[in-house]
């Protein structure tokens, strides 16, 4: 019976959440900075390829089963992109604000209907590094790109991500409500219904 499993990040936000929704299944989850793994190098052409591969680097360093995601925006205007290079869309050295920053530009003069994009989050979860049938968890969350930022709350493109059965951009809403609705929230609850047998 797995009762740990080592998360191939760092981020102690996607810790908690991970072992909030997992607490009830008695499953402890740990990032891989506890095993002072270093992050799996992102060459995957898409999200399920870095997912694995980030999920395989930190089962293979630990020994452990491994957890991990990947997560970015497409848009459909741009062919899909930001996508798997959402984090580092304005290159070496970007933040958030650059990135938004980019984006609006890219996009500038479009109308509201040629500005449909979505989040995407895969998640992986790998019993070994070996596991010839990792198990895959999809969410997807739909919306468009407003031309200025708009809301306080969330990170990354929080602030242009409209929500239109809404009305709100994605940093407008309380962190409960975003949870619930958006794409990793979306492939959490997927997980928590799917991993009890992979857990035996």
């Amino acid at each position: 019976m797995i009762n740990k499993i080592v998360l191939a990040s760092g981020n102690k936000g996607k810790l908690k959440e991970f072992n909030h929704i997992l607490n009830d299944l008695l499953v402890e989850v740990v990032p891989q900075s506890n095993f002072d793994v270093v992050d799996a190098e992102e060459t995957g052409l898409s999200f399920v390829e870095n997912a694995i591969l980030k999920a395989r680097h930190a089962a293979k360093a630990t020994g452990l089963p491994a957890l991990a995601d990947d997560s970015g925006l497409e848009v459909d205007a741009l062919a899909g992109a930001p996508g798997i290079y959402s984090a580092r869309f304005s290159g070496d050295g970007a933040t958030d604000q650059t990135n938004n920053a980019l984006l609006l530009d890219k996009l500038s003069g479009l109308t509201p209907e040629q500005r449909t994009a979505r989040f995407r989050c895969v998640l992986v979860f790998m019993r070994s590094a070996s596991d010839p049938t990792p198990l895959i968890c999809q969410g997807t969350w739909e919306g468009s790109i407003l031309e200025q930022p708009c809301g306080e709350n969330g990170f990354g493109y929080d602030p242009l991500f409209w929500i239109p059965e809404l009305s709100k951009a994605s940093a407008q809403l309380a962190p409960e409500q975003k949870n619930k609705l958006s794409h990793r929230g979306q492939a959490v609850a997927l997980l928590k219904q799917t991993i009890t047998p992979y857990l035996k």
